[in-house]
């Protein structure tokens, strides 16, 4: 679960630290989910229809990259970091290790690897994270290093 700030509030800027882990619910994927996905925003035969992705690189039926990422957005949005404001992104690097398959249950492990003040906006900071999507087996499926930009409390 989420690791939230004294009473359960959200995190503002001045709350987080270099190492502080945060760990999500999870979500179980299926043969419907990744098919329904990938038919509206990435209709790829491997993704779509059996046959076909058995032939493929992927040896088998495989969500779209960028389910597995909308996945992680929304898993991190209800219970992997508590964020004040919302989760902004202003950047990031992504990268998909393994296949996120039919079956898998992912959840997600974040780790703040920067804390930077503005100089120029007293309002905010830049944080940048990095999350492990993982499957049942502890597999990561997913990487995402995103910069973000989180509130300062106001006085």
């Amino acid at each position: 679960m989420a690791e939230t700030s004294a009473a359960g509030a959200p995190y503002y800027f001045d709350d987080f630290h270099v190492g502080q882990r945060f760990g999500s619910e999870t979500h179980a994927l299926d043969e419907a989910q990744i098919k329904a996905f990938a038919a509206q925003f990435d209709p790829q035969p491997f993704h779509l229809d059996e046959k076909a992705a058995a032939g493929s690189l992927f040896g088998g039926l495989a969500a779209s990259g960028w389910h597995t990422a909308a996945i992680t957005m929304r898993l991190l949005v209800r219970s992997g970091l508590p964020i004040a404001g919302g989760i902004i992104g202003a950047g990031g690097e992504i990268s998909w290790p393994r296949p996120t398959r039919p079956g898998d249950v992912l959840s997600v492990e974040s780790e703040i690897v920067e804390v930077t003040p503005s100089r120029s906006r007293p309002d905010r900071g830049m944080m940048r994270m990095r999350s492990e999507t993982k499957n049942q087996r502890g597999e990561i499926v997913q990487v995402l290093v995103a910069k973000l930009v989180v509130p300062r409390r106001v006085a």
